[in-house]
């Protein structure tokens, strides 16, 4: 294969080590922000399957324990079931410690609060690594861009010192620098589409949630009888009414 002269090899090459240095600075944050897209989605993919259990599985099963079984084995991925648990928590902990201050607060607001704590928990969750997709797609142009003005200014200068202007000699140098700011739009764009798609997905998410908790909500207050997160309820059909 024939050697290009004004490739990217050719652009390594002859770049000093700020060219370089942006180079592999714009090759990070190009693997960082897929591996943030890549994580996010797989991990979205699974909240969305949690949705439906919760939304729909859960509330027909005959006990609480058996709608838990039904969420997963395991709160620590899965928010939904952490909302569940959290709940049922809060009641039994409402009811074996009047004493404590917030024997103080109703058992309606002591539940809500606890809700919604596992609720921004689990933003928080969601929303961990967006903000390096966002950082990438605001600054990897103006990175690629500065690699650009020094690749054009050494390029200038070059062709200064040589004392040859013709076309050949100064397109490719040129030509050369202005990679540099592609590079920077081919990092930057997926990391805003990837950022734009995770964030909406994540409030289609939180929606569910919301819901998901105004029903526990509502199960809870209404006379549901939890001792302990592992210990049956009664029947969630009779209390949801007709979901």
């Amino acid at each position: 294969m024939e050697h290009n002269p004004y490739g990217i090899a050719a652009l390594w090459a002859q770049g000093d080590f700020v060219t370089r240095g942006v180079a592999v600075l714009l090759l990070i944050m190009s693997v960082a922000s897929w591996c943030v897209i890549l994580m996010k989605a797989w991990r979205l993919m699974n909240l969305k399957r949690q949705a439906r259990a919760a939304s729909h599985d859960f509330w027909h099963q005959r006990d609480f324990a058996a709608g838990l079984a039904v969420l997963g084995e395991t709160k620590t991925d899965n928010p939904f079931r952490n909302l569940a648990e959290e709940g049922a928590e809060a009641v039994a902990h409402h009811a074996h410690n009047k004493s404590d201050l917030h024997g103080a607060l109703n058992v309606s607001d002591w539940v809500t609060s606890n809700l919604r704590r596992a609720i921004d928990d689990a933003v928080q969750q969601m929303q961990s690594g967006l903000s390096i997709l966002a950082s990438v797609g605001s600054t990897a142009p103006f990175v690629g861009l500065f690699g650009t003005v020094w690749g054009i200014y050494h390029a200038l200068v070059s062709i200064g010192v040589s004392g040859q202007a013709s076309i050949d000699k100064v397109a490719g140098p040129v030509g050369e620098a202005l990679i540099m700011t592609a590079f920077g739009l081919a990092v930057a764009i997926p990391a805003v589409l990837g950022y734009n798609a995770l964030a909406r997905g994540n409030k289609s998410v939180l929606a569910q949630l919301n819901r998901f908790a105004h029903d526990l909500h509502a199960y809870f207050i209404t006379g549901a009888r939890v001792g302990t997160v592992s210990s049956p309820a009664p029947t969630l059909n009779v209390v949801a009414g007709g979901r």
